[in-house]
């Protein structure tokens, strides 16, 4: 057992390897996510949809840094979301209105999320595609 799955160990020196320990953790953590939540398997197709988009429409260097910071969003506000919902349902296994709205709330952050990619992704990718169409 790490330090990082015993809560009572005192906290350790700096330690490379410790370090990349953790990048192990964040990555079963996404891993985590993306299988269990069906949420995420849609902020995966859509990515892999806009990546397909961008590739055929040529979009600028420019453009692809919008693409992933609005990925990079979604993503981030999914997980979010997922743990503090993981977290609450721990908590209060059985129904609470402040629990639910608590879990309301970090639902909507991947609304304004997911709403806020659109956006990104109508602007970078509208013009190229309305210049592909013509």
């Amino acid at each position: 057992m790490s330090d990082h799955d015993n809560p009572s160990a005192g906290k350790p020196r700096f330690s490379a390897q410790e370090r990349l320990r953790s990048f192990v953790y964040a990555g079963r953590g996404l891993r985590w996510l993306a299988q269990d939540e069906h949420n995420a398997w849609l902020h995966l197709a859509a990515p892999a949809a806009v990546i397909v988009a961008g590739i055929t429409l040529k979009v600028s260097l420019e453009d692809w840094r919008w693409i992933v910071i609005a990925v990079a969003l979604v993503w981030v506000a999914e997980a979010i979301n997922t743990a503090i919902e993981e977290l609450c349902d721990r908590i209060s296994p059985e129904f609470d209105p402040s629990i639910g709205r608590v879990k309301d709330i970090a639902a909507g952050g991947v609304l304004a999320a997911s709403i806020a990619s659109a956006v990104i992704g109508l602007l970078t990718l509208g013009p190229p595609f309305l210049k592909w169409i013509e």
